[in-house]
């Protein structure tokens, strides 16, 4: 379990950086406009959104090891397949393939460890944060010298990430095939207790009989801690992938080499390894985690504000602080399973957070790609990610108060 785990995280942003640290070569590739090419960076949230809202219902009747099982195999078909889709719309298509199998992952895995590691949750939480940054920094840290490597064609240096996930697949496929045991709700019953490893998908299914101490279903939309994190998490969501899809590009802009690049922005992800272990169990130990949030806002602001006055002269330094800043998601993962009592409700909440936040992010990266196009340069983008750090840490301090969904959101 716990190698499937690391392997599924691993695979959750590559298709996602590896393209960023290439934009510029697929947008001439394909053709591309600026506007274009800011819609191709808003498809991952909009993918995150609809796709995994759709994950606890799947859980339910598949069990969580097989749908992240299927998610896997989706990443790996869609990444072979978008580098030689020969067009914008097949590019897109084939990307949103890739991407569906990371929004059900996305949204399982809280659930899964919440279930599997019931009493660890802070630590498991930042083994697979830190494995998720480590898949990001890498990806967006050796794509470029992938290519060159393969001979400069870019579709040989995005299609290389389908082995990683090729890979995640297997360490499911037993958890899969013990689906009377490990992976579905019944088998919490050779556990013995009924607690959070009972309801480890999203309560039970239908026709069977709900757990005594969970609602069969919690209204969301009534809890005010749940909306905070879903804001919190959307607009994380969008510094993330702004950054991931614009910020190689910054600094190309800037006058600095694709390579050069390229390993700012893997040094920016690569801050999340260490922190991503770090902050989730600092944050568990915590009744409130609103200075944490605070601390990653204000490197947020900084990060931004030296992007625009001297993008190359402090370069390693702005991508260290927005790395530092980029780690509010592994505190929103871990906000999600602190904020809830039962596994049943980390699966509602990390649904509707996730979906709900994801459906925030979308505008995001869309209109920094129109803003940079029609204003000629990064000074109205950059300002436009500095005013939404703002809410952002409001709604995270929100978010991170000592309640739980269950309290707010019975229904």
């Amino acid at each position: 379990m716990v190698v499937g785990i690391v392997l599924t995280a691993l695979n959750l942003r590559p298709a996602i950086t590896s393209l960023g640290a290439l934009l510029e070569e697929v947008r001439d590739g394909l053709g591309m406009s600026g506007s274009v090419a800011g819609l191709l960076t808003s498809v991952p949230p909009l993918c995150f959104a609809v796709f995994g809202v759709m994950a606890p219902r799947l859980a339910r009747r598949f069990g969580p090891g097989a749908v992240v099982c299927a998610g896997m195999l989706a990443i790996a078909i869609g990444l072979v397949v978008r580098p030689y889709a020969g067009s914008t719309v097949g590019f897109l298509v084939a990307s949103a393939l890739a991407l569906m199998g990371i929004a059900v992952s996305n949204v399982l895995m809280p659930v899964i460890v919440k279930r599997w590691f019931p009493d660890r949750v802070g630590s498991m939480t930042g083994l697979y944060s830190m494995a998720l940054a480590l898949g990001t920094s890498t990806a967006a840290a050796i794509t470029v010298p992938v290519t060159e490597a393969l001979g400069g064609d870019w579709q040989s240096g995005l299609v290389v990430w389908a082995g990683l996930g090729a890979a995640a697949v297997l360490p499911w496929i037993p958890v899969v095939r013990a689906r009377g045991g490990e992976d579905r709700p019944e088998g919490a019953a050779r556990s013995g207790k009924s607690g959070p490893g009972s309801t480890g998908e999203a309560g039970a299914a239908p026709g069977e009989e709900a757990p005594q101490e969970q609602p069969r279903a919690l209204r969301m939309t009534r809890s005010r801690t749940a909306w905070a994190l879903a804001v919190f998490f959307g607009l994380q969501a969008t510094a993330a992938y702004i950054t991931m899809g614009w910020m190689a590009q910054i600094y190309r802009d800037a006058g600095l080499s694709a390579g050069t690049a390229g390993l700012l922005l893997a040094f920016t992800m690569v801050m999340g390894v260490p922190l991503a272990f770090v902050i989730p169990r600092l944050a568990s130990r915590l009744p409130q985690q609103g200075p944490i949030v605070v601390v990653l806002g204000v490197c947020g602001l900084a990060g931004y504000a030296g992007l625009y006055l001297a993008p190359a002269g402090g370069a390693w330094l702005w991508a260290f602080l927005l790395g530092v800043a980029n780690c509010a998601f592994p505190l929103a993962l871990t906000m999600v399973g602190m904020r809830a009592r039962t596994g049943a409700g980390v699966a509602q909440l990390s649904a509707f957070a996730q979906s709900t936040g994801y459906l925030i992010s979308i505008p995001g990266p869309l209109l920094v790609g129109v803003l940079y196009q029609h204003s000629g340069g990064w000074g109205l983008p950059l300002a436009l990610m500095a005013v939404l750090m703002i809410p952002q840490t409001v709604m995270g301090i929100l978010a991170g108060r000592d309640r739980t969904v269950e309290d707010e959101a019975a229904g």
